[in-house]
């Protein structure tokens, strides 16, 4: 499966296996989980919250400008789904 973005996830007591967590541009971010210790329970990280939380509270809708183009470009379809999601938003 072709992806934007991966996320891979080595955990130690079980190398050289990892999980891999693929998503696209407009796809929520996948949880995972993070090993600690073997037989530990395993925290899961939610890099959707984490992110949206952090843009949240370093406003970063006041510092990006979002009337320029992304570099790198993107792809036509991405591009439509990024133009609606900006103008629902209210920043294009």
């Amino acid at each position: 499966m072709r992806s934007h973005y991966q996320i891979l996830v080595c955990r130690g007591d079980r190398r050289p296996y990892a999980g891999l967590y693929a998503f696209n541009l407009p796809d929520i971010i996948p949880s995972f989980p993070v090993s600690l210790h073997s037989g530990d329970t395993e925290p899961v990280i939610d890099s959707q919250t984490l992110l949206n939380e952090i843009y949240d509270i370093y406003g970063y809708d006041l510092v990006v400008d979002y009337s320029q183009q992304p570099v790198p470009g993107l792809s036509e379809a991405d591009g439509d789904w990024v133009y609606v999601l900006l103008r629902e938003k209210g920043l294009r």
